[in-house]
C-alpha cells in the first residue's frame, strides 16, 4: 500500500499544514536562517498584545511589512491541488497553522485557521473587520477610536476555541491524517496527530526536517517540496496506480 492508495481509500483525510506549505510561495517563515522574519524582527517581542499598546509603531511597522510581504506572493501548486482533491472528495478538512489564507485563495473552503488570519484586521475595542491591505494605506484606527490589529492570535493570546475544538474533533474522526511542512513543535497543533493515530488513523509526515513524531508516522518523506510531493500522489490517484 502506499500514500496514494490510502488517499484512495480514506473516507476522511485531514490535512494539517505549517509554515512550510507557506515558504514554497516565498512567504518568510519565523526562524529559517537568513530569510526567517527573526533575522529582521523579534516577533516574540512585536506580535504581543503588549507592542500593540507600549510599542505601536514598531507594531504597526512589523505587520505593514507582513501584510506587504504577502500581498507579494500567491498559492503554489500544492495549494490548488489540495483544493481540488476538496472538490473531488479526497480531503474533507485542512488545519493550518498558517495565517496567509493561500488555502482559501486557491479555492479550499472547509478550512480551520488555528492561529487566525493576516487578510484581515479587527478593532480591538469594537470588533469591526476591515481587509488587511487598509494597514499599507496608514488606517490604523477604527471609525470608533479604537486600536485596529491584525486577526492572527498574538503571542500570549489564547487561541479561537471553536477553531481548536473544531481541529480535535476533524483529527478523531479521520481515516488519513496528513502533516504538511509542520515541524510539530507548537501545541496544540503538534498533538492532532496523536489524536488521529489513537483513533485508527494513518499518519503520513511530509515535512523538509525530521519531527518528533516521525517514529509514530506510517509514511515519513522529508527533503522533498511538498508541491512536488502532491503532484505525484495526484498523478497516481488521477493515473489509477498505487
Amino acid at each position: 500500500m502506499t500514500i496514494a492508495s490510502w488517499l484512495a481509500e480514506s473516507r476522511r483525510t485531514v490535512v494539517l499544514t505549517g509554515a512550510g506549505m507557506s515558504t514554497e510561495s516565498g512567504l518568510p517563515d519565523f526562524r529559517s536562517p537568513r530569510t526567517g522574519l527573526w533575522a529582521r524582527f523579534n516577533p516574540s517581542e512585536l506580535a504581543t498584545i503588549d507592542a500593540l499598546y507600549r510599542r505601536r509603531e514598531s507594531f504597526f511597522k512589523f505587520y505593514q511589512y507582513r501584510i506587504r510581504t504577502l500581498q507579494q506572493c500567491q498559492p503554489h501548486d500544492g495549494h490548488r491541488l489540495l483544493a481540488d482533491w476538496e472538490q473531488r472528495g479526497i480531503v474533507q478538512t485542512i488545519v493550518t497553522q498558517n495565517v496567509d489564507g493561500f488555502h482559501q485563495q486557491a479555492g479550499s473552503r472547509c478550512v480551520i485557521e488555528l492561529h487566525g488570519s493576516l487578510r484581515t484586521v479587527h478593532c480591538q475595542r469594537c470588533g469591526q473587520s476591515k481587509p488587511s491591505f487598509v494597514y499599507l494605506h496608514g488606517v490604523l484606527t477604527c471609525e470608533c477610536g479604537g486600536v485596529l490589529r491584525p486577526s492572527v492570535v498574538l503571542f500570549g493570546e489564547p487561541l479561537p476555541e471553536n477553531a481548536i475544538n473544531a481541529a480535535w474533533e476533524a483529527a478523531r474522526q479521520a481515516d488519513l491524517f496528513l502533516v504538511l511542512g509542520s515541524s510539530l513543535q507548537v501545541a496544540p497543533a503538534n498533538q492532532l496527530p496523536l489524536v488521529a493515530k489513537r483513533n485508527g488513523a494513518k499518519l503520513v509526515i511530509i515535512n523538509w526536517e525530521p519531527t518528533e513524531l516521525d517514529d509514530l508516522a506510517d509514511a515519513v518523506i522529508q527533503q522533498r517540496k511538498i508541491g512536488d510531493v502532491l503532484k505525484e500522489l495526484n498523478e497516481q490517484l488521477t493515473g489509477g496506480t498505487s
